[in-house]
């Protein structure tokens, strides 16, 4: 196992390597320079500055000088907000996105659980049709157009909760629904169709024929079994709730690494952008090893060769 899981993070090296490096040639492309924002800046003033930046020198210079920074762990001086390393804002606020992409993702993981095993014991029914339909709606509508409909009714209209913010319990609230909405849908249509499957296996049968009850057949048998396909999508997800926090986190005015990686774009920052591309990628990859390494633990059949 500990052989297994070297292997796979030293094979996930080149794959950083290649997601940072197209992301250093695409904002060294990108018009425009991240130091005038339209205004026009003395010669000497833009020269110092490029050359406080690593800059000034050819595109080979300074991809080289780049990644020698980065063997290092330096992520370089984020352009835009000056005298501030990329490590020093990313420490700040990846525990914030951190925070809200572990909530999202539990209220999904519990929500969605429950809506798609109700639904899968109602099959055929109104109750199964009722679900479907809300999971599909939950899939269509994107999560910026959620998060107007949220603010608007419970913030705007009900007062009941504050429109953005970040500090306390009830400002989590809203952004953590409108987070957690499309993987409630996905969870829910993910538990439904796996455990329609099993609950036709014969062991549930046998199960059933044994004189259990319901419950005990659903919870102690059939779900241990459906539960599977859900760990193999979680991988994927819970990196997928960190990057689609960037549309709600701006939304929301909250600190996370979102709006830094909005701004870092409209900018032109690419030191700040290509330290959060990194980030996301590394995220990404350990969540899909952490969910083969518990799809095998669940299921010694599996191989993670």
């Amino acid at each position: 196992m500990g052989a297994i899981i070297l292997r796979r993070l030293l094979a996930a090296i080149p794959v950083l390597f290649i997601i940072v490096s197209l992301t250093f040639v695409l904002m060294h492309n990108a018009p425009g320079s991240p130091f005038t924002s339209g205004r026009h800046i003395p010669a000497p003033i833009m020269a110092a500055l490029e050359k406080k930046y690593h800059l000034n020198g050819t595109f080979a210079q300074q991809y080289g000088q780049y990644l020698r920074d980065l063997v290092h762990g330096d992520l370089g001086l984020s352009t835009q907000y000056r005298n501030r390393t990329v490590n020093e804002i990313i420490a700040q606020s990846l525990p914030v996105s951190m925070v809200l992409g572990t909530l999202a993702y539990a209220m999904a993981l519990i929500a969605g659980i429950t809506l798609g095993a109700l639904a899968a014991v109602r099959h055929h029914r109104a109750g199964d049709r009722w679900v479907v339909f809300v999971a599909l709606l939950g899939i269509s509508v994107p999560n910026f157009v959620l998060a107007i409909l949220l603010i608007r009714l419970f913030a705007i209209k009900l007062h009941l909760l504050p429109v953005a913010g970040w500090g306390s319990l009830d400002q989590l609230v809203l952004p953590a629904v409108c987070l957690s909405v499309p993987f409630i849908a996905s969870l829910t249509r993910l538990t439904r169709g796996s455990l329609i499957e099993v609950l036709r296996l014969d062991f549930v049968r046998t199960a059933r024929a044994k004189g259990l009850p319901e419950s005990a057949v659903l919870f102690r048998h059939a779900l241990k079994v459906a539960v599977l396909p859900i760990i193999g999508y979680s991988g994927p997800a819970i990196a997928g709730i960190l990057t689609g926090s960037i549309i709600v986190e701006t939304i929301f005015d909250i600190p996370g690494i979102g709006p830094f990686f909005v701004n870092s774009v409209l900018n032109r920052d690419p030191f700040m952008t290509c330290g959060v591309v990194l980030v996301f990628g590394l995220f990404l990859i350990l969540c899909n090893l952490v969910a083969d390494i518990l799809y095998f633990v669940v299921d010694r059949r599996v191989n993670l060769q």
